[in-house]
């Protein structure tokens, strides 16, 4: 346990939506997807792959702080 006091905190942005890759489980963010496939098969493979899945962000009502001090995150309930 730290003694700090926690008293300068930066707000973390919120988590993004984010998706995985049915084939190779390439977690990434949607907004990098788009409309395209997975950069991931296409460079092991050449194999263009459009599967995804969305992955649940659980605790949406939650803010996150980072301490700028100790560098510990910090949760808040909204």
């Amino acid at each position: 346990m730290t003694s700090c006091n926690h008293s300068a905190l930066e707000l973390l942005p919120e988590r993004r939506k984010r998706l995985r890759c049915r084939y190779c489980h390439l977690t990434i963010a949607e907004e990098e997807v788009g409309e395209d496939f997975c950069p991931e098969c296409f460079a092991n493979s050449g194999s263009k792959r459009y599967d995804f899945e969305e992955l649940v962000v659980t605790g949406s009502d939650i803010a996150r702080y980072r301490c700028e001090q100790c560098g510990a995150i910090v949760k808040s309930r909204g």
